[in-house]
């Protein structure tokens, strides 16, 4: 997994509520496979009924092309548990989600694949959006502040765990083999004061 420690960059103002997973990765173009999913990645708002670039969704505006920060609306990412949203939304190099709300599952997978959420109060988030298009953000995650193009900070929160997580670039189970010193130990310990329960694994 990349680390995290910051990103700057354009932010994309697409503050609408309730993007479901389904709508960043459309069941029948995970189907196709990965180059289908960056491709037709929130299909519905960046396509048109006929198959064309829609020039009106932020997502395709020159404005906006490569930014590495999102800021979305209420919700986001609700729904199924697709975790090939957030491979989208990473094959895009978008590194970061600013929105007052998160779908549960897809918060989590963001940082087991190296993108980090942030949740912010909605009046927040509006007054981020407000400065996009006039010059980079910055969010820092050492930190645990976003920097506006006027140079207002706005600082949130993190789970110490995730952010460790993020900032170290290792997901859950790289985590977990950097303990394998402690989890022997743990297992020896175990196997001295329950025996039966080992025996009773080999029968």
């Amino acid at each position: 997994m990349d680390s995290f420690t910051s990103v700057q960059g354009a932010a994309i103002p697409l503050q609408v509520p309730d993007i479901d997973t389904d709508v960043i990765t459309p069941i029948k173009r995970v189907m196709e496979g990965a180059e289908a999913i960056t491709q037709y990645a929130f299909e519905p708002l960046r396509y048109t009924p006929d198959g064309a670039l829609n020039p009106d969704c932020p997502l395709n505006q020159d404005a906006y092309r490569d930014a590495p920060i999102l800021l979305a609306g209420a919700n986001f990412a609700c729904g199924s548990s697709r975790e090939t949203a957030v491979w989208a939304i990473r094959a895009l190099g978008i590194r970061c989600i600013i929105a007052p709300s998160f779908g549960d599952i897809f918060f989590d997978s963001c940082f087991e694949n190296g993108l980090l959420p942030i949740a912010l109060a909605q009046a927040d988030v509006d007054a981020l959006a407000a400065h996009a298009g006039a010059g980079e953000f910055r969010v820092d995650l050492e930190r645990r502040q976003i920097t506006s193009p006027t140079g207002e900070t706005v600082p949130f929160t993190v789970n110490p765990v995730q952010r460790e997580a993020l900032l170290s670039g290792r997901d859950s189970i790289e985590r977990t083999l950097g303990r394998e010193d402690e989890i022997a130990d743990f297992q020896q310990r175990d196997r001295e004061l329950r025996p039966w329960v080992y025996e009773l694994a080999h029968v």
